[in-house]
């Protein structure tokens, strides 16, 4: 049987922070439409992709910034999302910003199926950025104020797609630079990496110089290590463009589990990219290289969950 599906990055360019989800979601809407005419079998939008990046901003009363927050879902703004994923047989990735019944705040995606039904939920682990106002920084990045740690793990999932069944797990923007993230999901024999991403082109911390071009490197070649290193597919969508005067670089990709790039936006705006992937093709890292039975040595990692921060090595001095 055919392990072939078809996987798309629908990129968005900028949400300005005075428009509201009717016009996002009408975006992703003409998005999903496009990915039915190519044949697309799976969409997968950014990170918080129905709102301008809020936490750019900072309130001292965080209540303030409710407003950004999807209570329910689907709800009535995001319900033509789930009405087209049913209409065109596609299956959707959807980073938002989420706020629990009982109050707790969460960057979050889901995998929704194209029956409608939430296939599988993923919280944000790694938060950026700090917590409180920082004079220091040109722009703010508050998602320590506005977001709790993920509490849901790294979970993955197997679930039909056009015919087919995939492993597929989520990631969400610096997720990807960690590669114990990755690794959890290769653990799961994860054969499909959905994660989506707002990342500015400068690094606003001003704290030091980081050249501008290596803003992307560093985020393909997390993508492309992590892909390699689990023998997964990656899909990692951006929003590019200039957001409330502020700069993301877009660049959104699809990497294969050789860790080569097999499609790239080349815009900063609404961008629809795809690729066709063997599932199959994930078993060759996972049963030679990166065959974890056989290689993986857990008794040498201990430090990596024993210690948080990083410590100063052992001093040698010569005995003459």
């Amino acid at each position: 049987m055919s392990r072939n599906i078809v996987l798309a990055a629908a990129q968005l360019g900028p949400i300005q922070k005075a428009e509201g989800r009717d016009v996002a979601v009408g975006r992703m809407v003409r998005l999903m439409e496009k990915a039915h005419q190519r044949g697309v079998n799976v969409v997968v939008f950014p990170e918080l992709a129905l709102t301008t990046f809020f936490p750019r901003w900072y309130e001292e009363d965080i209540a303030v910034a409710d407003h950004w927050y999807e209570t329910s879902m689907p709800s009535n703004a995001t319900a033509p999302l789930f009405e087209a994923a049913k209409k065109y047989g596609i299956g959707m990735h959807l980073g938002y910003a989420e706020k629990t019944p009982d109050g707790r705040r969460f960057n979050t995606a889901i995998y929704v199926h194209p029956t409608g039904e939430i296939v599988l939920k993923y919280r944000k682990v790694h938060l950026p950025g700090h917590k409180e106002f920082d004079p220091i920084r040109k722009v703010q990045h508050l998602e320590k104020r506005y977001f709790e740690v993920g509490d849901l793990g790294f979970p993955v999932i197997r679930a039909p797609i056009a015919g087919t069944e995939a492993n597929i797990g989520m990631l969400i923007c610096n997720d990807r630079r960690w590669p114990e993230a990755w690794r959890v999901l290769g653990l799961q024999q994860v054969e499909v990496v959905m994660l989506g991403y707002n990342t500015p082109s400068l690094n606003m911390d001003n704290r030091g110089f980081e050249a501008h071009h290596l803003r992307v490197e560093h985020s393909h070649l997390s993508v492309r290590s992590g892909c390699y290193q689990n023998s997964c597919f990656g899909v990692a969508t951006a929003k590019g463009g200039t957001e409330d005067g502020h700069e993301l670089f877009g660049h959104s990709i699809i990497v294969n589990p050789q860790g080569e790039i097999m499609a790239q936006a080349t815009s900063w705006g609404d961008e629809l990219i795809t690729a066709e992937c063997n599932l199959d093709d994930t078993k060759l890292g996972r049963s030679t290289i990166f065959n974890f039975a056989a290689h993986r040595r857990t008794e040498a990692y201990g430090r990596i969950l024993e210690q948080t921060g990083s410590v100063a090595p052992a001093t040698w001095t010569p005995k003459g």
